[in-house]
C-alpha cells in the first residue's frame, strides 16, 4: 500500500531537527520513532498516532480520529486520524506532540 508522501514530508519537516527521531518503513507506510519507540506514522492518506491506553478515549473524541484496527483487532493506545483532519499545520503539530510525548514516556530502546 502506498502512503501519502506529502504528509510524511510534513512530519519530517516538523520532527526532523530532533536527533531522537528516526524513521522506519513499516505497516506498508512509514513510522517515526522517538528514542526507538513508535510515536506516529503514515499509512495510506492517514496519520497513525500512539497516544497510550489512558488517552485513547479522549483522542477518539477529536475530529477525524478513529480506532486503529489493521487486523480486525482494535489496538488500544493507538488512533488513526483522517488525513483531512491534519491538513492544517497546527492540527498536525498537536497530534505529533501527543505521539512524541507518549513515546517519550516509555523507556528508550
Amino acid at each position: 500500500m502506498a502512503y501519502d508522501e506529502g504528509l510524511a514530508e510534513r512530519i519530517r519537516e516538523r520532527l526532523g531537527a530532533d536527533p531522537a527521531i528516526s524513521e522506519k518503513r513499516m505497516f506498508g507506510g512509514v513510522a517515526f520513532l522517538y528514542r526507538g519507540n513508535m510515536a506516529v506514522g503514515v499509512t495510506g492518506d492517514d496519520l497513525m498516532v500512539r497516544v497510550g491506553p489512558e488517552a485513547t478515549d479522549a483522542a477518539l473524541a477529536r475530529p477525524g480520529a478513529r480506532v486503529f484496527d489493521m487486523t480486525g483487532r482494535p489496538m488500544r493506545g493507538w488512533v488513526v486520524v483522517d488525513g483531512a483532519a491534519v491538513a492544517e499545520d497546527d492540527a498536525l503539530g498537536a497530534w505529533l506532540d501527543e505521539g512524541r510525548a507518549f513515546a517519550g514516556s516509555l523507556p528508550a530502546k
